[in-house]
C-alpha cells in the first residue's frame, strides 16, 4: 500500500520544454525549469525568477549564463527549458530549429565604454568602427591624449559581439590585439582597470567605474539611457529575448508571463533596461 502512495505522488508527465507537470495530489508537488544563455538578459532573468519563486513555493527556476549562442543551442538540443538571447535568430540558426518561439522581454541599448581617464566623451559609429578594425590606434587622433587604446570586446559566442558586429562593424573584421572577455561584466571590470580601454556593455551594466561615451549621429550627440532607447534617438539598440521550444507551457509559460506582466517589466526596469 504505502508503495502505491509513493507512485502515486511522484508520477508526471513531461511537458513542453522538459519541465514536469505532476499529476494532481493532495500535496504541491516542485516544479523545475532551467534558463541559460545571454549575460545581457542575465540579470532581468535572474530577478525575475527570485521574484516569481517567492510568491510560489513549488516553483524551482535555475538561471545561468554563457552567452546567447548557448543558450539558443541549449533550448533546441533539450538541456535548457528556455533560452536567452540579446540577438535576433541568425538565419542558420532559424533554419536548423524552425520550432523556435521568440519572446521579446525587453529593449536594450549597447553602451561605448573607456576607462574614466580617457579624456574623450563622444564618437561616431565610423571612429568605433575604426577603433575595432585597428585602424584608429591611439586616443590623439580623436582629440584625446597621447594614449594607446586597448580595445576590449566580446568573444564569440555573445549574441552582444553578433550584434555589434552587424550594427557598428559591418561585419568588418576586429583588430587581432582585442581582449575578448566572455560576460558583459568582464568587459566592464576590465576597461575600468585598464588605462586607455574601450569596451562594450548593455546599459544595465553602467556605472561610476567607466565611462559611457555619447554616440554623434544626424549632428547630435546622443548618450545611451533608458530616455535615448525608448525615443529611438540612441542609434545602438536591439531587442532582449527569450525562447522556448515550441509555444511556452507549465512553469515555463508561467514565468514568462510573469517576466512580461506589469510586475515583470518593473524589474526590467529596475535592472537598467527599457521595458518590452
Amino acid at each position: 500500500m504505502a508503495l502505491l502512495v509513493l507512485a502515486t505522488l511522484f508520477t508526471g508527465c513531461v511537458g513542453n520544454g522538459g519541465e514536469t507537470t505532476p499529476t494532481p495530489t493532495t500535496a504541491p508537488s516542485v516544479q523545475s525549469i532551467s534558463v541559460t544563455g545571454s549575460t545581457t538578459v542575465l540579470p532581468i532573468a535572474q530577478k525575475a525568477a527570485e521574484s516569481y519563486m517567492d510568491a510560489n513555493a513549488y516553483a524551482d527556476i535555475q538561471v545561468s549564463g554563457g552567452g546567447s549562442g548557448a543558450g539558443v543551442q541549449a533550448v533546441c538540443e533539450g538541456t535548457a527549458d528556455i533560452g536567452m538571447a540579446s540577438r535576433d535568430l541568425k538565419a542558420a540558426e532559424k533554419e536548423k530549429y524552425p520550432d523556435l518561439v521568440q519572446y521579446v522581454v525587453a529593449r536594450d541599448g549597447i553602451a561605448v565604454i573607456v576607462n574614466p581617464a580617457v579624456a574623450v566623451n563622444s564618437l561616431t559609429i565610423e571612429q568605433i568602427k575604426a577603433i575595432y578594425t585597428g585602424e584608429t590606434k591611439n586616443w590623439k587622433e580623436l582629440g584625446g591624449s597621447d594614449m594607446t587604446i586597448v580595445v576590449i570586446g566580446r568573444d564569440s559566442s555573445s549574441g552582444t559581439r553578433e550584434f555589434f558586429s552587424e550594427k557598428v562593424m559591418e561585419k568588418a573584421d576586429y583588430v587581432s590585439t582585442q581582449l575578448e572577455k566572455n560576460s558583459n561584466g568582464a568587459v566592464k571590470q576590465t576597461v575600468a582597470q585598464t588605462p586607455g580601454s574601450i569596451g562594450y556593455v548593455g546599459l544595465g551594466y553602467l556605472d561610476a567605474t567607466v565611462k559611457a561615451l555619447k554616440i554623434d549621429a544626424d549632428g547630435k550627440s546622443v548618450e545611451p539611457s533608458i530616455e535615448t532607447v525608448t525615443s529611438g534617438d540612441y542609434p545602438i539598440a536591439r531587442t532582449l529575448n527569450m525562447f522556448t521550444k515550441g509555444e511556452a507551457s507549465g512553469l515555463s509559460k508561467d514565468y514568462l508571463d510573469y517576466i512580461l506582466s506589469p510586475a515583470g517589466q518593473k524589474i526590467v526596469e529596475e535592472e537598467g533596461f527599457v521595458s518590452a
